[in-house]
């Protein structure tokens, strides 16, 4: 029991079991499994044998050989060490749109517990130093550049003392007859050297600048690619202004500490290091004095760095609650305003400002004992100068010009201690944003983006296979979509899937184009795994239409042209005839900008219908690219209505095969419907295709309808025959909806 429990505790997918566990949400089970190798596999690494059993979640067995499930049993929480629990990090995951409301109480319930745990200090990472340092490395020259102006600024900055020095003894010293002339001399070769100090002072100032531009845009567009390569579990867990809050606000906080932060750092560690030189340079005695002081100040700021980068880190996570809450509030304002719930969106607002008050007061707290303290320390620095100096002076073993040089070199290094302590609090803040930035740039896909087998075209038939499929979302593993699902769709074909809501219609679709990894079963296309494929390839020859068609914040030309495999190519010519095939023509034309209008942000300007008819002209220029070319040769007019010209198009190099039509003409009205229905059926030709609808003018002609209930296929069959089964669910979905068909008929007599 212990030996499992151990081997337990190392599993990667863990986490979130024993987050559930924890929190006294969910239940842990032990999976006993035999493979064929007869080896433990848990989410893909591997353990010794132990009992030849395995454990991982029930319905989440990643092994890398074939695993036979043969019992499972509930652990109970008692069993599980708190030490184990409290040394998994916890991911900051949500929910999607589809499981978001299914994971919501757990989130609450973690951000809860995350910010009532008090986080202690941490010392640096050598890890986090040398990350931080690596941002830096393609800004070596420019940096390098920088770094010696800011030596020539700081010698120039820490020789004025020194000369001043020799202006006062000059003054106290010199005749009359050669005073004029001495201080004459002086000032010029302190004006000559003040004006380099400037211009170096200046050249790193702008240098630094742009190499800390140059370091946060690198960082942000890594950081980008690294999110945009995560597969789409991950951001069923993770939520948007999350993202948004590291891409924006800790990008900044690293380039600021890589470049300002580090300019600032080195300066005041050069001139703290020319002060005490010249300290010891113009009196011994009297810098052995004044430094006891500095050892009990370097062990503070230490120790007020470690509190801050772990208040620092805890900030930053606050504040990206706070941007997820805004960002999700602002984007569905209409739902907001709808049902009133302004106020009650400002108060959860404020609650999230609040939380990040309570830790910028803790903060504030921290720093001001700290600067309290360093500034307290300079003021005895001033003081034990100016009493030691005095005796000194008093016993002639220092003159006024050495006594003012050294009060003015103390005042710097005094002035630098305080340059050092904000910049070890400014990195101590980098390296927490740090920490969470390493964490998303270091995290792998569950399934590469672009590896796998490439497919000739002529291997490429369109022949799809579901072998006893079984899969749940990962944001709801206890609530399975699919149980030994199986479903055989012929190349060339066309398969209706028809079924209750919340049936699995749409999630077939996005099984296919691999956006999720079924728990078990496999997955084929021509007889290939989906998982050997290389996704990027697959989903370049799959043309989808989604359920819920989501447009970009710009012009409908250019919500159009993302269709095609490389939108700058796309003509205007190309554009339109997609629109109009997509019967979008007409009411684009309508408006004053024609295809350059804007249409919001999610398409919030148009309707359903017109989003849902450009989505399809976005689909069709994946599927088929227009040629004027071929108008001549074969091309014929598929529909005309209402002098409304509709055009096939020719196939471009990536024909697509497949077909996904997930409920494509769900938001159109019954004419609209008619044209691109008519048009979407002459367009099948000669591929596979999956249709996902309701409406029965959208599978009366499919090949096969397959009824999906109860976690699987009960049903399928031609539409005739099904219909013919009077016992059968899908002659019941039928009749249920041509009965609101009559009803609404006679509501209009």
């Amino acid at each position: 029991m212990g030996l499992l429990l151990l081997q337990l505790s190392k599993c990667p997918g863990v986490n979130i079991l024993k987050r559930e566990v924890h929190s006294g949400v969910h239940k842990l089970f032990w999976l006993e499994c035999q493979t064929s190798r007869g080896r433990r596999e848990v989410s893909g690494k591997r353990f010794e044998p132990v009992a030849r059993s395995s454990l991982s979640h029930p319905r989440r067995c990643n092994s890398l050989v074939p695993c036979v499930p043969l019992r499972q049993f509930t652990i109970p929480p008692h069993l599980l060490r708190n030490s184990w629990t409290a040394t998994v990090n916890f991911a900051n995951y949500s929910s999607s749109t589809d499981s978001k409301q299914a994971t919501q109480q757990e989130v609450d319930s973690k951000d809860l517990q995350s910010k009532e745990t008090k986080q202690s200090p941490t010392r640096i990472p050598t890890e986090d130093v040398k990350r931080i340092l690596q941002l830096a490395h393609p800004e070596r020259l420019r940096l390098s550049a920088a770094v010696g102006f800011l030596m020539v600024s700081s010698a120039v900055t820490m020789s004025a003392p020194f000369f001043l020095g020799q202006v006062i003894d000059t003054i106290y010293t010199s005749s009359s007859e050669d005073f004029s002339a001495s201080l004459r001399s002086l000032c010029i070769m302190l004006s000559g050297v003040f004006l380099c100090g400037g211009a170096a002072n200046a050249a790193r100032v702008y240098l630094m600048q742009i190499s800390g531009q140059q370091i946060v845009r690198n960082l942000r567009v890594f950081l980008f690619s690294s999110i945009l390569r995560q597969e789409v579990g991950f951001f069923d867990k993770t939520r948007t202004g999350e993202l948004i809050n590291r891409l924006s606000a800790d990008t900044a906080l690293i380039g600021r500490s890589v470049t300002d932060n580090l300019s600032d750092g080195l300066r005041a560690v050069a001139q703290a290091t020319a002060g005490v030189s010249m300290m010891f340079y113009v009196s011994p005695s009297l810098a052995a004095f004044v430094l006891l002081i500095v050892p009990p100040m370097a062990g503070l700021a230490v120790i007020y760095g470690r509190y801050l980068r772990s208040i620092s880190k805890r900030t930053q996570d606050s504040l990206a609650e706070a941007t997820q809450l805004a960002e999700e509030r602002i984007s569905n304002m209409r739902t907001v305003r709808a049902f009133g719930k302004e106020l009650t969106e400002v108060a959860k607002y404020t609650e999230k400002a609040n939380y990040v008050l309570h830790l910028a007061k803790q903060e504030a707290v921290l720093r001001a004992g700290f600067f309290g303290a360093t500034g307290l320390s300079g003021n005895i620095i001033i003081l034990s100068v100016l009493y030691k100096g005095g005796l000194l002076m008093a016993s002639e073993h220092m003159t006024v010009g050495e006594l003012s040089s050294f009060l003015m070199y103390a005042f710097w290094v005094g002035i630098s201690i305080a340059g050092m302590s904000s910049f070890y609090s400014e990195l101590m803040k980098g390296f927490g944003a740090g920490a969470r930035l390493w964490e998303l740039l270091d995290r792998k896909p569950e399934f590469p983006l672009n590896e796998g087998i490439v497919l000739r075209p002529e291997q490429l038939k369109g022949q799809l296979e579901f072998q006893n499929v079984s899969f749940a979302y990962p944001t709801r593993k206890d609530a399975p979509i699919f149980q030994d699902l199986s479903l055989s769709v012929p190349a060339g074909s066309v398969m209706a899937v028809v079924g209750p809501s919340g049936s699995g219609k749409s999630t077939l679709v996005s099984l296919l184009l691999r956006l999720y990894d079924p728990v078990a079963g496999v997955i084929t296309i021509d007889g290939h795994d989906v998982r050997d494929l290389n996704p990027y390839w697959l989903r370049s020859h799959i043309g989808t239409v989604s359920q819920e068609p989501v447009l970009f914040s710009c012009s409908i030309a250019e919500n159009i042209a993302y269709g095609a495999p490389d939108s700058g190519t796309v003509t205007v010519q190309e554009i339109h005839r997609a629109a109009q095939i997509a019967n979008a023509y007409e009411f684009v034309r309508g408006f004053p900008k024609g295809f350059d209008t804007v249409v919001g942000e999610k398409g919030v300007l148009l309707s359903g219908g017109q989003k849902q008819r450009i989505a399809i002209a976005r689909a069709l220029l994946k599927v088929f690219l227009i040629t004027p070319d071929y108008m001549h040769q074969q091309f014929y007019v598929l529909v005309k209505w209402a002098n409304v010209v509709m055009y096939a198009f020719s196939p471009f190099s990536q024909n697509p095969k497949i077909l996904l039509l997930d409920e494509a003409t769900s938001a159109l009205d019954a004419e609209n419907e008619f044209l691109v229905q008519e048009a979407l059926e002459r367009l099948m030709d000669g591929r596979t295709v999956l249709i996902i609808a309701h409406r029965l003018s959208t599978i009366q002609n499919a090949d096969a309808v397959a009824v999906l209930d109860q976690r699987r296929v009960v049903e399928c069959g031609q539409h005739a025959q099904l219909l013919g089964n009077r016992q059968g669910l899908f002659r019941k979905l039928m009749e249920k909806q041509a009965f609101l068909q009559e009803g609404q008929k006679q509501a209009l007599r």
